[in-house]
């Protein structure tokens, strides 16, 4: 059997193997969370959304014009899966099947990650097919190989932001690049190809930024953070040999200009993120990128280096084994009791559920993006997200879906019990929904008020006039409930979850007829810090709406 594997010829049968256990994986397994987020992408292709640029938005429309299914929605994640593990192989100088075979059968999370529609499975096509052609690059500055170069670099950062980081550390690894005029044409080209996507960035407030740069930190260290961070990372490269392919990866020496290019984005990107551990949490998967690095360094330390592949040989079946028991959990869930992602489980029977409730309504999910997509998804039904200002935004405060909804009826349905005052409910793997008819709904999540200031130091009770500026997203004219007009509010609160909810004197439709508006804001009574929002009306019992930015205020 050993030898069997080791025949060149019979490399393609492996990687077909490969394709047929993704396509069945990705047939029979319900969408995740964000999976079905993406999909809703796919229905409002944009050069780019709050969360991710829109690489993954365009492989899954492909992928669902063929199959309206999981695997529609998963099909080019397939496709690119596959070809990775080619392109991968081909970047290796020294080949070695065996030890390949070995490596990739240690590695679950590439076997059961590799069908999933999210944006690091592009990602980590697109960084290895940049580093395939980087290598051609360094042996030949040509113009197809200088073209070639700028439209991979494009297409990572058109996958993940994070792409960026294996550039840097590139360059790092090899200063002379900045001596070669066809680095910068490259370079040029990039930005050219990359502008739609910033200058949607820009015509949004650059909303992404905001979101990872700002919106994602936490309040406060916690070692948890970094240790959560080194556990995945052993982990995500490997249940039971991560620590060894990463061990070998760091210590095999590099031979050539490429192999110090893998080495530097490979430790280069986990201490980035292992120092971003100290302003907030990281998940595992952000390092993902550095799959190819990873696996070249490590095969070449045990072929080229004589590295022990002891502990590979002992623990490939096993490996397989674990990945072949959690493949079958993905399809059926044959633990009940085990709440191991639960998202994946029972989505067709909720939802059909729900949308009975309904009975042709919209459905309006509070504080959630996953459970809208879901149900979108699976019954064809309209629904929407209606955010409040404690919780974090998303792609629906972009997406005009409202104004469909204005003086309808909806279902408005959310986790929390509270904001309902008799609501019916219904049970779900991932808890229980509650819900009740609204009619007529009105909500204006397309409004913002856009603060020039976003930080005061008031004296308790003092009265700030507080200027913002009127940005009306909508494309039709506003609509509003003729029995209780809206104003414009604002929500004040602390840590210490003390909220005061203020209703101006300016109506909604005063505010929408000018560029600015001065709204009299009066400081809280007790010293400390304090965080504001402008608000405007959504259905009674739901918290205050997410209409501005975070304004941070002192009181001394």
């Amino acid at each position: 059997m050993i030898r069997f594997f080791t025949k060149n010829q019979y490399k393609y049968g492996v990687f077909a193997l490969w394709a047929i256990l993704a396509i069945l994986q990705a047939s029979f397994t319900e969408l995740m969370d964000d999976e079905a987020y993406y999909w809703v992408y796919s229905r409002h292709l944009d050069w780019g959304y709050f969360d991710h640029p829109p690489m993954i938005a365009l492989l899954i429309k492909l992928g669902y014009a063929l199959f309206h299914s999981e695997l529609g929605v998963r099909l080019g994640m397939v496709v690119l899966n596959v070809l990775t593990l080619i392109l991968v192989d081909k970047l290796i100088p020294q080949k070695n099947n065996l030890v390949f075979y070995l490596i990739l059968a240690g590695m679950g999370a590439m076997q059961l990650g590799g069908i999933l529609a999210v944006p690091d499975i592009p990602l980590i096509f697109f960084a290895t097919l940049y580093f395939y052609i980087y290598r051609n690059f360094l042996e030949s500055q040509s113009w197809k190989n200088t073209l070639l170069l700028a439209l991979s670099m494009a297409l990572m950062f058109y996958s993940k932001y994070h792409g960026v980081l294996l550039v840097f550390f590139t360059v790092l690894s090899n200063l002379h690049l900045l001596k070669l005029y066809r680095f910068y044409i490259a370079v040029i080209v990039t930005s050219a190809l990359f502008f739609p996507h910033l200058y949607w960035q820009y015509t949004h407030g650059f909303p992404s930024l905001q979101y990872h740069l700002v919106e994602r930190n936490a309040s406060a260290y916690d070692i948890s953070f970094t240790l959560d961070y080194l556990l995945g990372q052993v982990l995500l490269f490997g249940p039971l040999v991560g620590w060894l392919l990463l061990y070998y990866a760091f210590r095999t020496p590099v031979q050539s200009s490429f192999e110090r290019a893998l080495k530097f984005s490979l430790v280069g990107v986990l201490a980035f993120f292992l120092l971003s551990t100290f302003k907030g949490r990281v998940e595992a998967n952000w390092t993902v990128m550095v799959f190819a690095p990873l696996v070249i360094l490590a095969h070449q330390g045990m072929v080229r280096q004589g590295y022990s592949m002891k502990v590979l040989q002992k623990t490939w079946w096993v490996s397989l084994l674990l990945v072949l028991v959690v493949r079958v959990y993905m399809v059926w869930d044959f633990a009940p009791g085990v709440e191991i992602r639960p998202e994946i489980h029972h989505n067709k029977t909720w939802t059909a559920a729900l949308s009975q409730k309904a009975g042709g309504r919209p459905v309006v999910f509070v504080n959630s993006y996953q459970a809208p997509s879901k149900y979108m998804f699976y019954t064809g039904q309209p629904s929407y997200s209606l955010n409040s200002a404690f919780a974090r935004r998303s792609q629906y405060n972009y997406w005009h879906m409202e104004e469909g909804m204005w003086g309808k009826g909806v279902l408005l349905a959310s986790g929390y019990r509270g904001h309902f005052s008799s609501p019916d409910s219904l049970l779900r793997t991932q808890g229980t929904i509650y819900f009740d008819t609204v009619s007529p709904y009105y909500s204006y999540q397309l409004i913002q008020f856009m603060p020039a200031v976003k930080a005061y130091t008031l004296r308790p009770g003092e009265t700030l006039q507080l200027k913002v500026g009127v940005q009306n997203g909508y494309n039709v004219p506003v609509q509003t409930n003729p029995a209780a007009a809206p104003f414009v509010e604002y929500v004040c609160w602390n840590d210490e979850g003390v909220r005061n909810v203020v209703r101006s004197d300016l109506p909604l439709a005063t505010a929408l007829q000018q560029d600015s508006v001065v709204i009299p804001v009066t400081a809280p009574a007790e010293k400390g810090n304090y965080h504001l929002k402008l608000t405007l009306p959504v259905p009674a019992g739901l918290e205050p709406s997410n209409n501005s930015p975070l304004i941070r205020l002192k009181i001394e």
